[in-house]
């Protein structure tokens, strides 16, 4: 199995290469050369393992020069109950007869990005010794909220590793800015960006290919890596979880074995979803990929029109994980779609130069057969909140709800009732206040109190990572403007 970049097919990569860089030096995404298809009875033997064992056997057939032992040792570490609060990783719970939830935020820092972060380290620092390389390697992070977090407890301490995090000052829920500002370790930083997600991400994008500061870093001993989903290291685990998700429902007896499900994922920058469409590719019979997006729906319009504009106003929302104009991943579906590297190298040269770009009708036609696109604003976010936990009796964060109103929307005009798997990102005790606005209070208390003021409006336990944050100290108050990210990165390397 090897990897190319999503705009150079010319050089040939190997997993642990593929994940020690994060990034083509071209600028493109790392990405196997084809997606391995599920031996036939694949299905019927993963519905009784564990959710670790699945994880083995899904990463193995990326991973060749990774042996099943090291692999095992991984998942063992990353998905065990030191991390994790439910032996089943990652739960699928039924909402009604066809509605399902996978439930992705029972790991560290309560959101679906520990699902690959608490493996990425793994795979990174093993990559790092199969790679023969031996300089430091100094991981930049944008986070639009949850991966910032999840990436800071992943490489926590990590033995020849230092991580900075980005986020967008003011662009981020006070439960997550808490989360990193109060990160303990010895190898990372943390800093506030002037400005949006897309700038902090654009920003990191260019630290990467600036040549001179690479090789300024170079001769201190350090090179740059990625642990966004532009890493193949991030996107592998996220297949992951929609196997197990199949799997979980043939087990107990929600579908049968070979029955077609939709999947319905609230994502911005497409990694998410991507995951799924790749696990679709691999033999998991996934009919329908329905993209949910919030007021900022970039995604909604290219997936109804193949014109990607991100020249529009920007929102910042109550979900603001998805508050993202500029969708990374995508590149590696038009790679999926096209096959054809240069073509992927214009769209992107497009995107750079003007903001937008548009693709071939072919393309578009193969876009739509696979993915429907949907989106809400806050209102409506709120709405659905409320309603999913008196009809339901069951809490979700507002990612979660965009989501579920996005297969609404869809069952709506389809009629399709197909039974429907929806991604559930975070824990809604990491959006306290939304959260109880949706559930009618009008006061919401102040900073970590909210907490307790959830608990008891519900009578749900806070999650014990969040609850612990009143006992932590502030360790990162820096705040840097767009266009001085290099100034964090030269003084957290000295």
């Amino acid at each position: 199995m090897q990897y190319i970049s999503t705009r150079d097919a010319g050089t040939r990569f190997t997993a642990s290469q593929a994940i020690t860089q994060g990034l083509a030096a071209d600028g493109g995404l790392l990405t196997p050369c084809y997606i391995p298809k599920l031996p036939g009875k694949a299905l019927e033997e993963l519905k009784d393992m564990s959710y670790q064992h699945r994880a083995v056997y899904i990463m193995k057939q990326f991973l060749e020069e990774f042996t099943v032992k090291e692999l095992t040792d991984f998942a063992a570490a990353a998905y065990g109950p030191a991390k994790f609060d439910t032996p089943a990783v990652a739960p699928v719970r039924t909402v009604d007869g066809n509605t399902h939830c996978l439930e992705l935020w029972h790991g560290p820092t309560c959101a679906f990005k520990d699902m690959a972060l608490q493996m990425l380290p793994h795979l990174l620092t093993a990559s790092l010794a199969k790679t023969e390389e031996f300089k430091t390697v100094c991981i930049l992070v944008a986070t639009s909220g949850d991966t910032g977090k999840g990436a800071l407890e992943g490489f926590k301490d990590v033995p020849k590793t230092r991580i900075l995090v980005f986020y967008p000052k003011d662009g981020v829920s006070q439960v997550q800015e808490l989360q990193m500002v109060t990160q303990e370790g010895n190898n990372v930083g943390v800093a506030s960006v002037v400005g949006n997600f897309d700038d902090a991400q654009t920003g990191v994008k260019r630290l990467f290919s600036d040549e001179g500061l690479r090789q300024t870093l170079a001769d201190k001993g350090f090179f740059f890596s990625s642990a966004n989903s532009i890493n193949w290291g991030r996107v592998l685990p996220q297949i992951v979880y929609y196997v197990s998700a199949y799997c979980d429902l043939v087990r107990d007896g929600k579908i049968e074995l070979g029955q077609t499900i939709n999947v319905c994922v609230p994502t911005g920058n497409f990694g998410n979803i991507l995951a799924a469409y790749y696990a679709r590719e691999m033999g998991v019979p996934i009919g329908r990929l329905i993209c949910a997006s919030n007021s900022n729906n970039v995604l909604t319009d290219f997936i109804r029109t193949g014109v990607y504009d991100r020249n529009r106003t920007f929102y910042n929302t109550m979900s603001p994980s998805m508050d993202i104009l500029i969708s990374s991943n995508l590149e590696r579906m038009l790679l999926a779609l096209t096959q054809d590297v240069d073509e992927v190298k214009g769209y992107m040269e497009q995107l750079n130069a003007t903001g937008r770009y548009e693709v071939r009708e072919k393309v578009l036609e193969k876009l739509q057969k696979r993915f429907w696109g949907y989106c809400c604003d806050d209102k409506e976010t709120q709405r659905v909140i409320g309603e999913m936990y008196r009809t339901h009796d069951y809490l979700i964060d507002p990612h979660t709800a965009v989501a579920f109103s996005a297969l609404e929307q869809y069952r709506a005009e389809t009629g399709d009732q197909t039974p429907c798997v929806v991604a559930s990102t975070a824990s809604p005790f990491k959006f306290c206040g939304s959260v109880l606005g949706a559930l009618g209070v009008t006061e919401v208390a102040p900073g970590l109190d909210a907490l307790d003021q959830l608990s008891e409006k519900t009578g749900l336990p806070a999650p014990a990572p969040l609850a612990g944050l009143r006992d932590k100290e502030v360790r990162f108050t820096t705040t840097v403007e767009k266009d001085h990210m290099v100034d964090a990165v030269m003084s957290m390397l000295g």
